[in-house]
């Protein structure tokens, strides 16, 4: 008989047998199995930063639920006797938060209940109407954000820019073909220089753009209101109220879709336009990539050759120029009766709120926008029904920061963590041990 060498090659065994044999994986080996391409799209999918934002609407909306039934009073009474009968308790729950999101829908985006069809979409275009000045404040806060800079004065832009028509285009009379388009570019370059002027005082001597912009906005308010107060500069003649007169008539934007429609006119074109040309202008240009480059690190643009002061010059004027667009939409639009020193309504600020929602980008500023608009369009049917009109800004504030802490929504919906968080959280559990050894 003949035997075989201890740790001599089988015979029979050849090197392409380890070929064609699978490689064993699993728990028992010590080794994750290999992902597979689904597996990998679905893992990408969930860390995406628009599941992040369809998450953070999600949960936004649960917590506005939470709200709307512990401030209704059906609720409120039928939680008196909840062990009794807890089951009254939960269908008031469910009437009130349903009934409340039902409200916001129907005054949203449609109303079942119209007479007719153009009765029933009136709401969206609502809602288009309202998303207006707030998209195109925040696409002039989102294009300083990519610059690197914190532009919270698009407040003072606005009312700068409204200044400025009431100044220099109220007082004209022209036709429409002239005086519509005159008025528009007057407000933008109000809007702009007053802009500019934050730009160009970062550049020159260095000043942060947040102390600059909120100082600004404070002597753009009261300048206004002075002006408004002042016979003979912005107050309406004959009457003592600080207040312009009506917009006129040439210079307003006609309806988009006829009389039944008022809220929505031609000046939301515009900011689609205005929308576009900020995408292109970021995205496709060469300006666009210096102002990028300056956004992800200001130092490595100058060594490339780049002028970062003239880069902050230029994004400060597109940024005042786009909230004088939004101040646009307002007096030629939303409010042609003669504006206050509040005629940027808070859209100023809500427009930093915008602009993180959508993340910086164009198009999502725009999607941002339109939410807004819809909840702002969607509250006043929610008010209707005895809800607190606060709880849609507690909605929009809690959309932000959900958005803003996306380890939070992770651990919510327990989703998988990012390549970043895990080497973190790796990083961490290395010096524990280094400090513990």
């Amino acid at each position: 008989m003949s035997g075989i060498t201890p740790g001599a090659p089988d015979a029979a065994h050849t090197p392409a047998d380890d070929e064609q044999l699978p490689r064993a994986s699993g728990p028992l080996t010590g080794e994750d199995p290999a992902p597979t391409r689904s597996g990998i799209f679905l893992r990408e999918l969930m860390r995406g930063s628009a599941m992040t934002t369809v998450l953070a609407i999600v949960l936004a909306m649960i917590v506005g639920g939470v709200l709307i039934a512990s401030t209704n009073k059906e609720v409120q009474a039928a939680a008196g006797y909840f062990f009794a009968r807890p089951g009254d308790t939960l269908v008031a729950i469910w009437n009130a938060v349903i009934g409340g999101y039902e409200a916001l829908f129907r005054g949203a985006v449609f109303n079942p209940r119209g007479n007719d069809f153009a009765a029933q979409i009136r709401p969206l275009t609502n809602s288009l109407g309202f998303a207006a000045p707030l998209i195109a404040a925040g696409l002039g806060v989102a294009l300083a954000f990519r610059t690197g800079l914190f532009n919270i004065g698009a407040r003072g832009q606005m009312l700068i820019a409204a200044m400025f028509a009431g100044l220099f285009a109220f007082n004209l009379d022209l036709p429409m073909w002239i005086h519509l388009p005159l008025t528009l570019v007057i407000g933008i370059a109000g809007g702009a220089l007053w802009g500019g002027l934050v730009g160009l005082l970062k550049a020159k001597t260095g000043a942060h753009e947040v102390i600059l912009t909120i100082m600004l906005n404070y002597v753009a308010y009261y300048l206004l209101l002075w002006m408004l107060r002042t016979p003979g500069l912005l107050q309406m003649p004959g009457n003592n109220q600080p207040q312009t007169a009506p917009t006129p008539a040439s210079a307003q934007f006609p309806d988009l879709l006829g009389p039944r429609f008022p809220a929505l006119d031609w000046g939301f074109v515009v900011v689609v336009v205005a929308t576009v040309v900020v995408w292109w202008v970021i995205e496709r240009s060469s300006l666009g990539l210096r102002l990028r480059a300056v956004g992800e690190n200001p130092h490595a643009a100058r060594a490339a050759g780049i002028s970062v002061q003239r880069i902050y010059l230029y994004a400060m004027l597109f940024a005042g120029g786009l909230a004088g667009l939004a101040a646009m939409n307002q007096i030629q639009g939303n409010v042609t009766t003669g504006f206050g020193a509040t005629i940027d309504a808070g859209i100023g600020f809500d427009a930093i709120t915008v602009a993180l929602l959508g993340r910086s980008r164009a198009w999502g500023t725009f999607a941002a926008g339109i939410l807004f608009g819809a909840l702002k369009a969607g509250s006043f049917s929610m008010q209707a029904q005895g809800i607190p009109v606060d709880i849609v800004l507690v909605v929009q504030s809690l959309i932000v920061l959900f958005i803003a802490a996306p380890p939070l929504l992770r651990a919510v919906f327990f989703l998988p963590k990012t390549d970043a968080e895990k080497a973190a959280k790796a990083r961490a559990k290395a010096a524990k041990k280094a400090v513990t050894a």
